[in-house]
């Protein structure tokens, strides 16, 4: 243990040395993760929409108001002939057109099915998806508001087609994507920042050719290796800390799990990177190298196929298998669980049991590539 303690002790200093790497150790993980907590987000507000309002009835305006409360939708203008959107949507000064149609009053009160159209612009598939996402939850949950202020007063239900619409979203009840973005976003910046460290961190010893001096003391491999890593392990959870902080009380992100599963995970999800890291470095001659193997052979790769940015279910069914191999799509399940819904190892036991497989499997990996000799 005491030479275990003697090679941390030395990594330490090293690390204190270069006064740069502190600030891309500490500060940058705060930097990265402020700004793409903004700048990483799916939602879109202040959607400029014009509106075809041929009722003209209270019935009309108070469906209107709806669009206007909130802050998704930006009425432009509201007008009377429906032709007169096409302009407005060709310009580009309207995303969307609401028609609604004459008659829609009367409908609405006699409790009869009434249709209103909407026309996006798809030129933006990805922000239109969304607009008319929004759209639809609005319009469901002003239909269900209906229904209950109608039985409230004693009358017969509206229907609509036969079908009562009732939404519900839990976990997630105004669909924020920073909610969901930031946990997955936090284990992206651990799985970097670690990995690459630890791997350069090896190699820079080649390149120095301290290696060479490290041959001739009664160091044994493993000692050498846990000495190593270990500095790592302390600073990663000392960035973990540091970005639950940012996300929890300045993005205001719910935890609503248990703070000590969560850094449990997080030391479990260490092994996982601190065994890339080492395995990068001993298939690796020089820093550039390890860095470059690194990104493209790992980060990348867990980047696009976790989850965390396109959906698994999307993908063809070939990739989704190969997303088991994915450490990363273990993790973010158990963050945003943990997170969001406030589960614990009863529930998230299949995600713990295989993120701590594949963060032995590698780890056994790059210790028995690993050498006290020089590659």
């Amino acid at each position: 243990m005491r030479r275990i303690m003697f090679v941390l002790w030395k990594e330490l200093l090293e690390l204190r040395q270069d006064p740069r790497l502190f600030p891309i150790i500490f500060v940058a993980p705060i930097i990265q993760l402020t700004l793409l907590g903004y700048a990483a987000t799916t939602d879109v507000k202040n959607i400029p929409v014009v509106v075809v309002d041929a009722d003209r009835t209270a019935s009309s305006r108070d469906l209107i108001s709806r669009f206007e409360a909130t802050v998704n939708f930006t009425i432009v203008d509201v007008i009377g002939n429906v032709n007169d959107s096409d302009r407005y949507l060709d310009g580009g000064r309207a995303w969307m057109a609401l028609s609604i149609p004459a008659g829609y009053g009367a409908r609405v009160q006699a409790g009869r099915p009434v249709v209103v159209q909407v026309v996006a612009d798809g030129s933006d598939a990805s922000s239109t998806t969304v607009a008319l996402g929004y759209t639809t939850n609005l319009v469901a949950t002003y239909a269900q508001d209906l229904v209950g202020a109608r039985q409230r007063s004693g009358g017969a239900s509206p229907a609509i087609g036969g079908i009562e619409p009732q939404v519900r979203v839990w976990f997630n009840p105004r669909l924020e994507s920073r909610v969901f973005i930031l946990p997955g976003l936090a284990a992206l910046l651990l799985l970097v920042l670690t990995s690459v460290l630890t791997s350069m961190a090896i190699v820079r010893e080649k390149e120095l050719g301290t290696l060479e001096q490290l041959n001739v003391t009664p160091l044994g491999r493993v000692q050498l290796i846990v000495g190593k890593l270990l500095p790592y392990a302390m600073i990663g959870m000392i960035d973990v800390l540091i970005v639950l902080a940012v996300t929890v009380f300045w993005f205001e992100v719910p935890l609503r799990g248990s703070v000590f599963l969560l850094l449990g995970m997080c030391l479990v999800y260490l092994l996982t990177t601190l065994g890339i890291g080492l395995f990068v470095s001993t298939i690796s001659h020089t820093q550039q190298q390890a860095m470059m193997t690194a990104a493209f052979f790992f980060l990348l790769p867990m980047m696009f196929l976790s989850g965390f940015i396109f959906p698994i279910e999307n993908m063809p069914h070939v990739i989704q298998t190969l997303t088991y191999l994915i450490p990363l799509r273990y993790f973010i399940v158990i963050l945003r669980g943990i997170f969001l819904k406030g589960v614990g190892l009863e529930t998230l036991w299949p995600q713990a049991l295989a993120l701590l497989g594949w963060g032995l499997a590698i780890l056994l990996l790059a210790v028995a590539r690993s050498s006290k000799r020089l590659a």
